[in-house]
């Protein structure tokens, strides 16, 4: 299985494979990623805890990541979430989010932009500019810069990407990777996919069978729900993503959180 980085991802990525600590050696990305292609999402949340235990940070979208938070539950009651707050989220997302929270009984870490930052952003270009010039710096400043803060202290994070929810950025996933975004020469970050290989029926029935909590968002036609003036719901037939940043390129659909995905297909 290869990994596709930009360059100096790639020479990161050498570097941190080339490492040569007990971690390492006992954490071989490359087989491992090739052993677990067709392991069960639980199979590889259990190698996550196995090698990372408390360290091991999920992230928690809003949307259909109730899977992952479930099943990692299940294996850890004490489970580490996180959870991205832009500042334009849906209030259907915000009333989500404090409703897992309570389900489980656990903390989920809501992490902000920097406000200066923001109210630069917004002083300067206002609060649509994206609709305009691509989402790349309002998300860089709401998203990516939150996120990259919080896994500069962090040992290794699951998402809840999935091969199916984006054919034009995301049907390479892997089950686990070196993150080629956001790690260094010094500071390798390991990434689990858990939900690579489910579909979003199995997603669906999943959350149905167990009666688990979802955003009330899905009942009206929002399938892939991310900040509220950058999503709408899809048509019949569409694909789930097609209601994100719908007046942009299909290959771009990404925020910068899992940029190694748009490396990956260019």
């Amino acid at each position: 299985m290869s990994f596709l980085l930009t360059s100096s991802a790639q020479s990161v990525q050498r570097h941190l494979l080339q490492e040569t600590s007990p971690m390492s050696q006992a954490f071989n990305v490359a087989e491992l990623a090739a052993a677990y292609t067709n392991k069960s999402p639980q199979d590889i949340l259990k190698l996550a805890f196995e090698h990372f235990g408390d360290e091991l940070w999920i992230s928690f979208s809003g949307a259909e990541d109730v899977v992952l938070v479930d099943m990692a539950w299940k294996l850890n009651k004490q489970v580490k979430v996180f959870s991205l707050d832009t500042g334009r989220l849906h209030p259907e997302t915000y009333r989500f989010i404090e409703h897992v929270r309570e389900h489980y009984g656990i903390a989920i870490e809501v992490l902000s932009p920097d406000a200066q930052k923001l109210e630069t952003l917004v002083r300067e270009k206002g609060l649509f500019s994206f609709y305009k010039d691509g989402h790349g710096e309002c998300c860089g400043i709401r998203k990516i810069e939150p996120l990259k803060r919080k896994l500069a202290n962090v040992k290794a994070w699951a998402t809840g990407q999935r091969r199916d929810q984006s054919p034009g950025t995301r049907s390479q996933v892997a089950a686990l990777e070196l993150d080629g975004a956001f790690s260094t020469a010094d500071k390798p970050l390991y990434k689990f996919n858990p939900l690579a290989q489910m579909s979003s029926e199995e997603v669906w029935a999943y959350i149905r069978m167990l009666e688990l909590p979802y955003n009330s968002l899905h009942e009206r036609g929002y399938t892939s729900i991310g900040c509220e003036p950058c999503t709408r719901p899809v048509l019949p037939n569409q694909h789930e993503r097609e209601g994100r940043w719908w007046w942009e390129e299909e290959t771009q659909k990404e925020c910068g959180l899992h940029a190694g995905n748009v490396i990956a297909r260019a």
